[in-house]
């Protein structure tokens, strides 16, 4: 497979069609996840755990992938995220509000399995939309004044 086409799998299989077992499928055994979390996550048995914990946090999870860009074994996947907040695995009680972000994924890919990938998704907006982080105020239109001379 190419490394367009793991990553098409990785996020069908998985996230979309929540396949436990398309982990261990598509993460190699060594398989390092960087960005979801405050230390890395190292192999599919740890990476289960964040899956289970998005799983049981998310509903209706859909993730759409808008577009790929390859180079050599490298994969970035631009995707959006769409899902109802409906467990407590978050941190706190269900909100049963729908969330709807973004992120990207850069994925390393040997053979058939992703070996390394570094995530960065909108956890801001999607706790905004649950209604766990208020919203900061928008700045003003109008210009502000300069500092004065020194």
């Amino acid at each position: 497979m190419t490394p367009d086409q793991v990553a098409r799998r990785w996020f069908r299989e998985v996230w979309d069609e929540g396949r436990e077992e398309a982990i261990d499928q598509l993460m190699a055994p060594d398989g390092v996840a960087h960005g979801l979390g405050p230390a890395p996550i190292k192999g599919p048995e740890e990476f289960k755990s964040i899956f289970r914990m998005f799983r049981e946090a998310l509903g209706d999870l859909k993730i759409v992938i808008d577009r790929t860009v390859v180079e050599g074994n490298m994969v970035a996947v631009h995707c959006h995220v769409i899902a109802r907040h409906v467990g407590n695995a978050l941190g706190g009680p269900p909100t049963w509000r729908p969330v709807d972000f973004w992120g990207m994924t850069i994925a390393r890919v040997e053979g058939d399995q992703i070996v390394e990938g570094w995530n960065t998704y909108d956890f801001l907006t999607m706790y905004q939309q649950m209604g766990w982080v208020s919203n900061p105020p928008v700045p003003s239109t109008r210009e502000t004044p300069s500092a004065p001379a020194r």
